[in-house]
């Protein structure tokens, strides 16, 4: 979507009195970032899922996905709908105040987010049975991931929410290097993070069986799962 954007971007150099090339790029770079946050959304999930934490997470992790995948869609519709009124010119300030509340719903939805994926953390590293985790789950790295992919993403609306409450005449709007600055930099990193740091074992373990190596409730006692790993029983 972001790569369709900057493409239509860059194709239009020399048609700026093009409409549709315009409305093109804007709205596949303004929308791009709520599915990265979807992803966001529902990687923690399964984090929760996969370390068989559900009692450590405030919100449980099937209402958790829903819950902010519903909010991040509601920011998607706000942005998409203000970022359409924006190319008619006589609704053009009424859109830019749309999508600011878009993205303002966006930044909330992600402070929501951190607190959720912070306290859960918090909780997880205190609880015993974290102990216990196969060590490839690499729960903790999946977090961090997440936080630092979070904190891209806002910086990123944060400064949206800038450029458009300064309006059209503003300098952010006006001028082309900050949107590559503050925009495209910071969710081609968000992008690399992903990719380097996506942890296949969070899908491939988030079932019912838990890890891969328990089939019982009885097996997720500490004992049981020293006995399933081949560690004496303490």
């Amino acid at each position: 979507m972001e790569f369709v954007g900057y493409a239509t971007r860059a194709s239009a150099h020399d048609k700026t009195g093009k409409l549709m090339p315009y409305a093109i790029q804007s709205m596949m770079i303004l929308l791009a970032p709520v599915l990265f946050a979807a992803s966001v959304y529902m990687t923690l999930g399964r984090v929760v899922r996969a370390v068989k934490g559900e009692k450590n997470s405030v919100i449980g992790p099937d209402w958790l996905t829903k819950l902010f995948v519903t909010g991040d869609i509601l920011s998607l519709a706000v942005q998409g709908g203000g970022g359409g009124m924006m190319i008619v010119s006589d609704l053009a300030k009424i859109g830019q105040g749309i999508v600011v509340a878009g993205l303002v719903v966006q930044i909330v939805i992600f402070g929501v987010f951190c607190f959720t994926a912070a306290h859960f953390h918090r909780r997880m590293r205190r609880d015993p049975m974290a102990a216990y985790i196969p060590v490839e789950l690499k729960w903790e790295q999946t977090l961090q991931m997440l936080y630092a992919v979070s904190a891209l993403v806002m910086a990123r609306s944060v400064f949206r929410v800038v450029e458009f409450i300064l309006g059209n005449d503003g300098y952010l709007l006006s001028t082309e290097w900050p949107n590559y600055v503050f925009d495209a930099v910071p969710m081609l990193f968000a992008m690399v993070i992903f990719w380097r740091w996506w942890p296949s074992m969070v899908s491939s373990t988030s079932t019912e069986e838990g890890w891969g190596v328990t089939t019982s409730m009885s097996d997720l006692s500490p004992s049981g799962m020293a006995l399933n790993k081949g560690v004496p029983e303490p």
